[in-house]
């Protein structure tokens, strides 16, 4: 009998542990908007209401889509690490494409424009810092794409982050980094066979992070593609003969390369 009773009480507890564990993380996303100008904006924030304190907060930039499902999924897969995610509006008024021309169309607007970037970028970043879950002083972005370009470009012209990380996104400069002029930490996050990125593109990056003093990574995956970390890829590429594709590999060991690189920057340990 006594065995039993140990038994049960052995039973009871672990069942309690694993409600525990169930109820670690409570992730809550909100759709929020914000104005830059006379433009309405529209992000997504997404945080674990469990989580107690002020903690790092991440920028999110989507693909050159827009904000979609896929930004808030990372969103709110930061905030399941404990941090505080904001999917940033880089064209205004939530606007999105479904087709190839439209989003072509959108990124190539901003990125010619760069101020409006730089402008619609930074009030994001200042609406994240004004949340109550988020220390200010520690901001790091991601980008995916056409965000993981805007996020690079963001860290050449000096803005005050800790780090970046681009995942399959553009290594164009709007305007080469100058000496000292990169404050951020940079993470690359490379598909080895991206059609979108050529050799010579590469080493061109490499050589103006190093002209410049920049602390950078860069990690090629071999057999990855452009948008390797969207499990949407494969569709679309079929559906418009793009040459993207998913590859779950490259999708998993990236996502834990950065998850190193948030564990370097902010020196926490994460999930």
């Amino acid at each position: 009998m006594k065995s039993l009773s140990g038994m049960l009480i052995i039973f009871v507890l672990i069942l309690g542990l694993a409600g525990l564990a169930g109820a670690e993380a409570k992730i809550k996303g909100i759709d929020v908007k914000y104005k830059v100008k006379d433009v309405e904006m529209k992000g997504y924030i997404a945080y674990d209401e469990n989580v107690q304190g002020k903690q790092p907060g991440v920028l999110v930039v989507d693909e050159w889509w827009g904000l979609t499902d896929y930004g808030r999924k990372r969103a709110r897969m930061l905030a399941e690490l404990g941090y505080t995610a904001l999917v940033v509006d880089m064209y205004g008024e939530g606007k999105t494409a479904t087709h190839p021309d439209d989003a072509k169309s959108f990124s190539s607007g901003i990125m010619k424009n760069f101020d409006v970037a730089k402008e619609r970028f930074i009030a994001g970043m200042n609406l994240l810092k004004s949340q109550s879950t988020v220390d200010p002083s520690r901001i790091v972005a991601i980008g995916y794409c056409f965000g993981g370009g805007i996020v690079l470009n963001m860290a050449r012209q000096g803005v005050d982050l800790k780090g970046v990380a681009s995942f399959h996104g553009s290594l164009a400069a709007v305007k080469p980094a100058q000496p000292g002029s990169v404050k951020a930490k940079i993470l690359v996050l490379n598909g080895a066979d991206d059609k979108f990125t050529t050799k010579e593109q590469i080493e061109a990056f490499m050589r103006e992070m190093k002209n410049a003093g920049a602390d950078f990574q860069f990690i090629s995956y071999p057999g990855a593609v452009h948008s390797f970390t969207n499990p949407d890829a494969d569709e679309l590429g079929k559906k418009f003969k793009m040459p993207i594709a998913y590859n779950r590999k490259a999708d998993k060991e990236s996502w834990e390369e950065l998850k190193k690189f948030l564990k370097l920057i902010f020196a926490k340990e994460i999930a």
